[in-house]
């Protein structure tokens, strides 16, 4: 997928103000408006100037491209960083699936999961509940076992006086139920935005992903990690002391395991109601052959083993 420079679209400069990039989407949207321009391929143009914009012109959408963005030239090969958007604070508007429509690729894959209703005002005389919030946070699979309380800061877009995009800190102590699944949220009650007319606050969802972990995943309340053997203990069995992510755990190897075989430890995935299951899966390492001895055993078991990988003969 190509990088979209969208500041390069409209032609302006990258600390372009707001109303810099109305003025400009408004001159490219006469030049190109299919109704009424006469420029070759105006639709394709009035299209990417309109995607342009919809970001651009969003404090939140433009904070987070910023951010992905950085050093990136339009038409080099990007594909944004897992969890990029991890911290960035949204408020409840979003693109409607009618607003995208036309969109490219590379739009939908940054701010596709963000399409949502459209913003709610207050009018004068009424009380209007504050916009919800959504941000999204990692955390590791360990906190799912444990339910520990983190402190979480999360980063809110904003303009200035000027019409400069900033971002602004705040930090949480969010309680991690126990338990938690990943794309799960987390309601934070009154934590949106302000409501209008004496209306009450927006709630904050925290949308839950999990940080890769060398050993762990999951999926759903199972979880699954890597087991390592020594090539003894799985041809001729033994017990071993595993660790796991609520502690650790005595298991008994079956002689003649092979790597991939899966050993389940029943309700050992995420706590629930019922919890999970833990899959162990075995991995044979070999041990390396970089001194005389261990390169002397390799070579008597080539010799006297004759076992045949690729039939599994001997």
């Amino acid at each position: 997928m190509e990088f979209k420079d969208y500041y390069q679209v409209l032609g302006v400069k990258r600390d372009a103000t707001a109303d810099e990039i109305r003025k400009a989407f408004r001159r490219l949207a006469r030049k190109y408006h299919p109704d009424v321009s006469k420029e070759p391929e105006a639709e394709t143009r009035m299209k990417e100037v309109n995607e342009a914009f919809a970001v651009l012109s969003d404090p939140e959408k433009r904070a987070a491209y910023d951010q992905v963005g950085q050093g990136m030239r339009a038409g080099q090969e990007f594909r944004p960083p897992p969890n990029w958007d991890s911290g960035f604070e949204f408020s409840g508007a979003g693109f409607s699936q009618a607003d995208a429509n036309g969109f490219s690729d590379f739009f939908s894959e940054l701010f596709g999961h963000q399409m949502g209703g459209a913003r709610r005002r207050a009018h004068g005389g009424f009380r209007m509940r504050g916009e919800d919030h959504h941000a999204k946070i990692v955390l590791d699979i360990e906190d799912a076992y444990h339910g520990p309380t983190r402190s979480v800061t999360l980063r809110a877009p904003a303009t200035d006086a000027l019409g400069h995009v900033m971002l602004s800190e705040r930090t949480l102590n969010v309680d991690i139920p126990k338990g938690i699944r990943e794309g799960q949220m987390i309601r934070l009650t009154g934590q949106g935005s302000p409501g209008a007319g004496g209306g009450p606050n927006g709630d904050l969802f925290l949308e839950v992903h999990f940080a890769p972990h060398p050993r762990y995943r999951a999926e759903g309340r199972d979880v699954y990690a890597r087991l390592p053997l020594a090539p003894w203990e799985a041809a001729l069995g033994a017990t071993v002391q595993a660790t796991v992510p609520d502690g650790a755990v005595e298991l008994r190897i079956p002689p003649g395991t092979q790597s991939g075989k899966k050993l389940r430890l029943k309700g050992r995935g995420l706590p629930g109601n019922p919890p999970g299951d833990l899959y162990l899966v075995a991995d044979i390492v070999l041990p390396p052959a970089t001194d005389p001895a261990a390169r002397a055993l390799y070579e008597r078991m080539a010799r006297e083993l004759r076992f045949d990988p690729r039939t599994g003969a001997a």
